[in-house]
């Protein structure tokens, strides 16, 4: 029996709704997120810099925007719901970011085949940005463990003004 049922073949196309960040881009999340990365360029933190070059204003790192989406305070922790469950698999949350679950048999595991990433450009201090997701494709495939499904998902980050920052596709792998 394969995994792409017409339930699932339905859903390739279905879009999200549009998410805001919890938070604007933020001066103190970038300088966490520069330290991390060990990137100490000048344009993230220097307004002196920026107006020299091609940027306004201080920019976020390129990938910044793809973890701006995170829990508000206040707002439920959606594990503890499942804290006493031992079925729970830990998928919640960003693995298709606001759209419908595909419905697949129990037992069905994820595994992340890669992302791709374009930017087209960083985002500001100061900024909101929106993200809205699809499934843009769903393909089944037969492995030697029998069949999976490919799964790609391409989300789009723009700010508030609608202007993109970058497209992503993830691609899972769903056996």
């Amino acid at each position: 029996m394969g995994l792409l049922t017409s339930e699932i073949k339905n859903l390739i196309g279905a879009e999200s709704g549009i998410e805001v960040a919890c938070e604007p881009v933020e001066r103190g999340a970038v300088r966490r997120y520069v330290q991390a990365c060990m990137d100490d360029d000048p344009i993230f933190h220097s307004q002196e810099v920026t107006h020299r070059l091609r940027y306004e204003a201080p920019v976020a790192p390129p990938l910044f925007p793809m973890n701006m989406f995170r829990r508000p305070f206040g707002t439920p922790d959606p594990f503890a719901e499942h804290a006493h469950n031992p079925d729970f698999d830990g998928i919640v949350g960003s693995t298709a970011q606001g759209l419908p679950p595909l419905p697949l048999p129990k037992g069905i595991g994820l595994l992340n085949a890669g992302t791709e990433v374009e930017v087209l450009r960083y985002a500001r201090h100061g900024e909101v940005v929106t993200a809205k997701s699809r499934y843009h494709s769903i393909t089944e495939k037969e492995s030697s463990k029998g069949p999976m499904l490919l799964v790609v998902i391409e989300t789009e980050y723009r700010t508030d003004g609608g202007e993109l920052l970058l497209r992503v596709e993830k691609t899972q792998i769903r056996r």
